[in-house]
């Protein structure tokens, strides 16, 4: 199935001069080699007023991207995730605020270290939640910033679980090409093993939560997680060459992805993965992970047909994959006046996506109260826009973009979208 249906600019709203403006704002950062590609969407009403591919594939080959070429989505699979368990939750089989314990009885018994007294434990006041996995409140503590005490007293089980790995694959952003030595469900186990580092739902500790979460929706299926996104996301929603791995015969259309290296006294890209050697493309299937480093591998059209399904209260084309109720519990307020140091002031976190409600930022975002979206290690982003009736998908393939000077092509994207609207 295709894309989102084309749309006329101006009839939706759109000064089609200034919808023009983002084509050339997005090849000055290809023409700079800031990013090697840039594949850009905007829909409003279901409806397709921009779409452009710009850039290449692979610097070495200079193969152009395409509106079909696919990409590794990494934490873009977030709201997937959330998606997946609201329907296991309209299934009956979970709620939010079922104990993961029930799911994965190794965290039957979970401790937590206690405040200020290295090395000692307490029993947590309650368990991990499948609540605190989506919103990312788990009180399991991101690997990269453990203490030192922490990883030298559990260090058998840091042994088995990041074994040889470096910063990057602790995080979870490992190169693909290196297959981890775990399958994720023993992962999983060994996590378990560790007290957390505070109390369930109290403070937000980005992804660490969501491998967890994977083998929750597993053991609440049924089935494997794949097979469950296939059958109730993917293929209800004509989503064709999406999967966690590069399908049969589309392995054309999948590239490199590449990281800002300092080089002399400047910072270039370098290869970060080949696409014809990385495990999305040549691997046996089975780390699938509703997070990041598992996450999905897709097209610019497909996303966009999941981003317009929840934008349209949770159906598209006649399929329904969530009631409407269902996608306004996932896009609420979940998380209180935590503050989510990853967004900044201005947004809570809802089931698998972060929400803007724009209190206490010192200045507004160009962009309505209530949108939400999320975006992936590797430079993805996608946002939309209740009131407006507006989806942006903006995708390329940088790890830790940021870290390329003045590479902030997901903000110009967004401003040009809503300057553009009449």
């Amino acid at each position: 199935m295709s894309a989102l249906p084309p749309g006329d600019a101006a009839a939706l709203g759109f000064d089609p001069k200034r919808l023009d403006q983002i084509g050339p704002a997005m090849q000055a950062y290809i023409d700079d080699e800031r990013v090697p590609n840039l594949v850009t969407l905007i829909a409003r009403r279901g409806q397709v007023v921009h779409l452009e591919a710009r850039g290449v594939l692979s610097f070495e080959t200079g193969k152009p991207v395409t509106p079909e070429s696919l990409f590794r989505m990494f934490s873009n699979t977030k709201p997937l995730a959330g998606v997946a368990t609201c329907i296991l939750y309209e299934r009956g089989l979970l709620t939010p605020d079922d104990p993961v314990s029930g799911f994965l009885p190794e965290f039957g018994d979970s401790r937590v270290q206690v405040p200020n007294a290295p090395g000692m434990t307490e029993r947590t006041k309650r368990g991990i939640t499948v609540r605190d996995c989506l919103t990312n409140t788990t009180g399991i503590l991101n690997p990269g910033t453990m203490p030192a005490f922490y990883r030298e007293q559990y260090a058998d089980v840091f042994a088995r679980l990041y074994d040889g790995v470096d910063a990057l694959k602790t995080l979870g952003w490992m190169r693909r090409d290196d297959t981890p030595t775990l399958s994720p469900r023993e992962r999983v186990r060994a996590l378990a093993e560790l007290p957390l580092m505070g109390q369930p739902g109290e403070h937000f500790e980005y992804h660490v939560g969501y491998p967890v979460l994977t083998e929750v929706i597993a053991a609440a299926c049924g089935q494997p997680v794949n097979e469950f996104f296939q059958e109730s996301i993917f293929d209800p929603l004509g989503m064709d060459s999406t999967g966690f791995y590069v399908k049969d015969g589309l392995a054309e259309h999948f590239g490199d992805s590449y990281i800002p290296r300092h080089s002399a006294d400047a910072v270039k890209l370098e290869v970060f993965e080949r696409g014809e050697t990385s495990e999305k493309a040549t691997g046996s299937g089975e780390f699938c992970v509703g997070g990041s480093s598992g996450g999905i591998v897709t097209t610019v059209g497909d996303y966009a047909r999941f981003g317009q399904m929840l934008l349209n209260g949770g159906e598209l084309d006649g399929a329904r994959i969530l009631g409407r109720k269902t996608v306004d519990l996932m896009v609420s307020n979940h998380t209180g006046n935590m503050q989510i140091p990853i967004t900044g002031p201005g947004f809570h976190w809802g089931l698998g996506v972060a929400t803007y409600h724009g209190r206490d930022r010192p200045a507004p975002l160009i962009r309505s109260v209530g949108s939400y979206g999320w975006d992936g290690a590797a430079g993805t982003t996608y946002w939309a826009d209740p009131s407006e009736e507006l989806l942006g998908v903006c995708l390329t393939q940088v790890m830790m973009a940021g870290a390329m000077p003045n590479n902030d092509y997901q903000e110009t994207f967004q401003r040009l979208a809503y300057q553009a609207l009449t």
